[in-house]
């Protein structure tokens, strides 16, 4: 999907030692691209860092790094930066999900997720922006929203992670318009429900498989992504294919915000 000229390129992926982000950790590794992950689990990140080499990448480094930590963000950015220099792409993606009713949900949790979700997006594109801007490189970064940041999950208990999904799509728009005049691109990917570990944290286990199957009637597509199908897009939105492109939305739901919730 990406042109053969980004050969070669450095791309930071936050979230990267599992799920959509080493599927586009993987991704990139095979057009040539250096790649650093960062994941808060450092043995997955160094994992994913040594499949991207195995794959093809230019060069690879895993790294574990607390995106709520603003020091840890510095000095993981700095190590990439001594042995990489600035990167041209960004791919601001780490986060979790942790359900709950707004009047039960404890006030430490609601920081939790914030601070991951919302905070670690920021964080991430500051310091990446920062070397884009010093290097003057015109690049790409790409964040994770959601569609549960544009309607309520049907399942409800949503409302803190919905909140930080909303909040992410809004900052894109910002960003968006912010670093247009450095030639610097920022756009959003909505994955709608993917198999990956952090699909199921909510469901208790022994309903996962009659989840799956409820999931997949609704879907209009019929099935749920796998991570390389949201990968794709990142990877897409990461290339010279869109250099016209900011402050837009990719939705890649198998047709859920498409549908209607009345069935006649």
């Amino acid at each position: 999907m990406a042109s053969s000229n980004n050969r070669g390129r450095l791309i930071i992926i936050t979230g990267g030692g599992g799920g959509i982000g080493r599927a586009t950790a993987l991704l990139c590794a095979k057009r040539g691209d250096r790649v650093a992950i960062l994941d808060k689990n450092g043995e997955s990140a160094k994992e994913a860092a040594d499949a991207a080499m195995a794959e093809g990448a230019g060069g690879a480094l895993g790294l574990a790094c607390d995106v709520t930590d603003e020091a840890q963000v510095a000095q993981a950015f700095a190590l990439i930066h001594a042995q990489f220099g600035a990167p041209y792409g960004i791919f601001a993606n780490a986060g979790i999900d942790v359900g709950g009713l707004i009047h039960e949900m404890p006030l430490e949790r609601w920081k939790v997720i914030l601070d991951t979700n919302l905070t670690g997006i920021f964080l991430t594109c500051k310091h990446g922006l920062q070397q884009m801007l010093a290097a003057q490189i015109s690049g790409s970064i790409v964040c994770t929203s959601s569609p549960a940041g544009f309607v309520a999950m049907a399942a409800g208990s949503c409302g803190a992670y919905s909140a930080t999904k909303g909040a992410i799509s809004s900052l894109v728009r910002c960003m968006a318009i912010d670093y247009a005049k450095f030639g610097i691109r920022v756009n959003a990917v909505a994955p709608g429900a993917t198999q990956t570990g952090m699909m199921w944290n909510n469901v208790p286990p022994d309903e996962v498989e009659a989840m799956r199957v409820q999931l997949c009637r609704e879907i209009p597509l019929g099935r749920l992504a796998e991570p390389e199908d949201p990968a794709r897009i990142v990877v897409w939105l990461l290339s010279d294919e869109t250099t016209y492109m900011t402050g837009s939305h990719v939705v890649c739901d198998g047709g859920i915000l498409a549908k209607s919730s009345i069935s006649v």
